[in-house]
């Protein structure tokens, strides 16, 4: 690489070009594509039927209401009273926070069944086009894989592209709980890949938990792939933008504040994902102890101490990655901030070799599955440092016996 390509000129360049080309496309698409609302979906149609709902005589609980409020209803009724109400309301019951997880698992089985129902009806629509008629098989066949094997579908709604998330291992009883955030282009249907199976969240969350157990087979983990937020698709305006993340943000936070007991919780952000985390890093609740962010073209902030959390803040980019290219500056709401991995940010900066590419972080044998799991066990003294540094390994309490061979 010559100088020229490392220049401060050059990377002006990059950055006033990638702004011209965001403008561009705000004045051709205009800003209301930024703002538009859909009408209410099956989700909310469960919602309004569950608020219109009583059991014993009693209306049922507003569900907007705080997770501790809904687990201590959920608590109070009798098994058969709580089967019903997953079974009346399914897809109200399977995204409240609140509810008992395993009610969740239920209840968005029995969801995902209509849902397969509907789209085997739509498949022989002559109304649609052949296009159209072929995505209701992809949807169909996508809802039959997640009723499949006990799979446990912790939030569903198949309203536009979907959102959807999948845990692996027991939420209740885990001594550590990972979660994954993944970026652009997430949706129902690119939840789960068969080709580049660990580009994928549920492959991402699979190799994870893999990891985890090997690294440190007495602890007690389980892992969340999570995709309940609206990704931007493909890298134009609501990539370069906060607003999906701001979205997404406030549904992790409900998400995180709901999770059953008190153990910690490591957030594992990729791509734009650790965009959403930046933004949600100030409310995380204090039982986020790590937040880790690979392939990250930002986290919406100058410095990590800026990010308004007590969490351990670790950063990680392979050395192929496309990322690195990126203007990483904001202007206007444009751009995500300052780069996680430059010594200014202030990140722990983690090994990421072998990782290959911006989509190759989860991939089974490298160094960053390796550290991410590490850092999801608590075994600090395990991971292994970008550089050879005071900072990735300062201040680190609470290590494990953990490690590698």
């Amino acid at each position: 690489m010559t100088s020229f390509e490392t220049s401060p000129q050059l990377n002006v360049w990059r950055a006033l070009l990638a702004l011209a080309v965001v403008f561009v496309m705000l004045a051709t698409t205009g800003w209301t594509a930024l703002r538009g609302q859909r009408e209410a979906g099956p989700l909310q149609a469960s919602l309004s039927a569950w608020e219109h709902g009583r059991i014993g005589g009693h209306r049922l609980p507003d569900p907007d209401e705080g997770p501790a409020r809904l687990a201590g209803f959920f608590a109070s009724l009798t098994a058969r009273q709580r089967a019903g109400l997953a079974h009346s309301y399914p897809l109200a019951v399977g995204n409240m926070n609140g509810a008992p997880v395993d009610l969740r698992y239920r209840a968005n089985r029995i969801a995902l069944k209509q849902q397969r129902e509907v789209e085997k009806k739509r498949m022989h629509d002559s109304r649609l086009s052949p296009a159209g008629q072929q995505q209701a098989g992809r949807r169909m066949h996508r809802y039959e894989s997640l009723m499949s094997g006990g799979r446990q579908i912790l939030a569903f709604d198949p309203d536009g592209s979907g959102r959807i998330a999948e845990a692996f291992g027991d939420l209740a009883g885990a001594d550590r709980i990972s979660v994954v955030v993944p970026g652009v282009d997430t949706d129902l249907l690119t939840f789960q890949r068969t080709n580049r199976r660990y580009t994928a969240p549920v492959g991402m969350a699979e190799a994870l938990y893999a990891a985890e157990r090997t690294e440190s087979p007495t602890t007690r983990t389980a892992v969340i792939a999570w995709a309940d937020y609206t990704a931007p698709s493909g890298l134009g305006v609501d990539a370069a933008t906060a607003m999906r993340a701001e979205d997404g943000a406030v549904r992790l936070n409900a998400l995180l504040r709901a999770l059953p007991g008190s153990t910690p919780v490591t957030m594992f952000c990729h791509s734009y994902g650790s965009v959403l985390c930046g933004v949600a890093a100030h409310a995380m609740p204090p039982r986020v102890a790590d937040i880790a962010v690979a392939a990250s073209p930002g986290m919406r902030a100058s410095q990590a101490s800026r990010l308004g959390t007590r969490a351990r803040v670790w950063a990680m980019r392979d050395a192929s990655d496309w990322i690195q290219d990126v203007p990483y500056l904001e202007v206007g709401g444009l751009g995500h901030g300052a780069d996680p991995v430059s010594a200014a940010f202030g990140a722990r900066v983690l090994s990421a070799r072998d990782a290959e590419g911006h989509a190759g972080y989860f991939e089974p044998g490298t160094d960053s599955l390796r550290n991410l799991a590490d850092i999801g066990v608590g075994a600090y003294d395990a991971v292994r440092c970008a550089h050879d540094d005071e900072g990735c390994r300062a201040d680190l309490s609470g290590t494990t016996t953990a490690g590698r061979a």
